[in-house]
């Protein structure tokens, strides 16, 4: 391939696209602020172990789609593929327990070598929260509010679906896990190599298998909802009463796991069959082993993250930019210049026509959409006026330049 072409599974953000990009941010990020959400930006890699730990040695993100690299110094440093684990690094090297509890807001870019598919890349951006230091099913069912909340403001209400699970507290996975294991014992002989050696680290791995063979397996395996405690059961119903209470509309998938140690009680998604097969577009659970997994004080924490890739390819079209005013030179450019800077100054959208002569430069002025021109000839310059012409209604006037702020702000 060419090394002038995207590498395989990025792609350019141009103008329009990175618009749709920037309104679902916009949106996320309002409403994360009205939530009481302070924003956080950790950095794009971070030491292979942070990740090794927190998404597990034998996971596929770990053992088959991560970028990681030795840098200069002999360190090995891996992209991030996804954003908690950057936040609960940063939490532990920026001393915030004493903080707790802690509301942040993340967006940016995430690495993942996979491959490539609709909505689906391997440089793509997300944005996601994490509630940190929050015990209380009611912290669950916060998230959850702030998730549906956006999602309701991207107009993408009526295209998503709440599907909701609980893995219990630990007694409850521990009970499960033994009458899991007992249960795939059973059908060891109709399982892929990997879920096998998965059975013996972590059997609720081998229910997040991708395997066609796996999945006609676990179709038939026993529901971690037999195996919960009275308080895990009590959290749950707590959680989904939250839901309820507000409006939010759900349902029980029994069948929704984590696989993962450190992950507890509440996992959800938002999908949607808008996409085909691809149709989760926001993902989250509670995680309150994980900042004690990495060496941390235990911490209850629970978040989502949401690919904006698949969101800006449900939401309509964003609001177009205002429209600008085409500064048109005849003359001096240099004095048009000055005069696009000054409008700019005073709030107005302006683009600067270069070169060419006036028809060349009227076209670009209707390329761009621009609502008024405003031409500077020679003449009415020496006069202190400039010509503005009314694009919409192809009518065109003299203004004194002191008052062309004044006379577009009359048009709008």
């Amino acid at each position: 391939m060419s090394a002038l072409q995207p590498v395989r599974g990025t792609h350019d953000l141009l103008p329009d696209e990175a618009r749709r990009h920037r309104a679902i941010e916009a949106a996320a990020f309002a409403c994360a602020g009205r939530a009481g959400f302070g924003e956080i930006a950790t950095p794009i890699f971070e030491f292979t172990e942070v990740f090794a730990r927190t998404l597990g040695e034998t996971s596929d993100v770990v053992t088959k789609e991560m970028y990681s690299f030795t840098d200069r110094s002999g360190d090995s440093i891996t992209l991030r593929p996804e954003g908690t684990a950057g936040v609960a690094r940063a939490f532990l090297s920026g001393g915030l327990a004493q903080h707790l509890p802690l509301k942040l807001f993340y967006r940016g870019p995430m690495f993942r070598h996979e491959r490539p598919q609709k909505g689906r890349l391997r440089q793509f951006h997300q944005i996601g929260v994490e509630l940190l230091g929050v015990d209380n099913p009611l912290g669950d069912v916060e998230v959850l509010a702030l998730a549906w909340r956006i999602l309701s403001d991207l107009g993408l209400g009526a295209k998503v679906r709440l599907e909701i699970n609980t893995l219990g507290d630990a007694p409850s996975r521990a009970a499960y896990r033994e009458t899991l294991l007992a249960f795939l014992s059973g059908h060891i002989d109709q399982l892929s190599q990997e879920s096998r050696q998965r059975m013996e680290r972590n059997p609720l791995r081998v229910l997040d298998s991708k395997d066609e063979g796996d999945k006609r397996v676990v179709a038939n395996a026993p529901l971690i909802h037999d195996s919960l405690t009275p308080e895990a059961r009590d959290f749950f119903a707590a959680v989904t009463n939250g839901l309820e209470a507000l409006g939010i509309p759900f349902e029980v998938n029994p069948r929704l796991v984590r696989g993962l140690d450190y992950y507890s009680h509440t996992a959800f998604e938002f999908t949607t069959t808008a996409l085909g097969a691809q149709g989760t577009v926001l993902a989250g659970g509670r995680y309150d082993g994980l900042i004690g997994m990495m060496g941390g004080p235990p911490t209850p924490g629970i978040g989502w993250a949401a690919g904006v890739e698949r969101l800006a390819m449900l939401i309509d079209e964003p609001p177009m930019p205002p429209r600008p005013v085409a500064v048109v030179p005849m003359g001096d450019g240099l004095l048009g210049l000055k005069i696009a800077e000054s409008l700019r100054a005073a709030g107005v959208s302006v683009d600067m026509a270069f070169s060419g002569n006036l028809k060349k430069r009227m076209a670009r002025a209707a390329k761009l959409n621009a609502r008024f021109a405003v031409l500077l000839g020679e003449e009415e310059l020496a006069r202190g006026h400039v010509s503005l012409r009314d694009l919409d209604a192809a009518t065109q006037t003299e203004v004194p330049l002191d008052g062309l702020v004044e006379r577009l702000a009359q048009a709008e």
